[in-house]
């Protein structure tokens, strides 16, 4: 599958997580999903699109069968459904995954069992890693990468890729390939490190100056 442009990924998020929080409207005319899309909670980055930007992206997801166009129950109103598992060939839990990722941007794994927990209950933090790890080792190609460690962080984040490489693991790539020492992660730690020696260096000079 080619890159997903981001408005393409949110519209598909938005079309899973409707799908299992008010069933009673999906499918979703194109005035709920601008609704969804430019939603201001549970959104990163949060967007202002419009119904005739939506239309477009509808049209290239349709294309390749990830949408699929109904009439509903009504049979008045154009309505829009996901078929994104189906044609990726993920099961549920993947799904809610990549759809928690797809809505809210990179998380920890704390961060997506409970973001998804309304689209999928995973038991423990150990079954959403599991996931997770499946997803980046696909041999069609991986959906989700491990973002390199931020400063103050405990925890290291969760990106898909279903747009591409996230800007963190694009930047790290670049600099390793420009022959910069480490990865961005080694280049954090060090910088970590140094600051660390630094206060350690102020705190003996300050005593130094309170003894004299």
């Amino acid at each position: 599958m080619p890159p997903l442009t981001p408005l393409e990924a949110r519209l598909l998020g938005v079309l899973v997580e409707k799908e299992k929080t008010t069933p009673d409207v999906y499918p979703l005319t194109v005035n709920s999903l601008a609704s969804g899309c430019n939603q201001k909670s549970s959104r990163e980055p949060v967007m202002n699109v419009s119904e005739s930007e939506i239309q477009a992206a509808l049209e290239d997801l349709r294309g390749r069968l990830l949408v699929l166009e109904t009439y509903g129950a009504s049979g008045r109103v154009l309505r829009y459904a996901q078929n994104f598992g189906k044609i990726y060939g993920l099961p549920s839990a993947s799904v809610a995954l990549l759809t928690g990722l797809m809505l809210r941007g990179a998380q920890t794994v704390s961060e997506l069992r409970a973001n998804c927990e309304r689209l999928y209950h995973f038991d423990d933090a150990s079954s959403v890693e599991a996931y997770l790890e499946e997803l980046a080792q696909r041999s069609s190609g991986a959906l989700v990468s491990k973002l390199p460690k931020q400063a103050g962080s405990r925890e290291r984040r969760w990106a898909h890729l279903l747009c591409g490489d996230h800007p963190l693991q694009a930047a790290a790539a670049e600099g390793s390939k420009d022959g910069e020492p480490g990865s961005l992660q080694q280049r954090v730690e060090r910088l970590e490190q140094e600051m660390s020696e630094l206060r350690a260096e102020l705190r003996a000079l300050s005593g130094e100056i309170t003894r004299l």
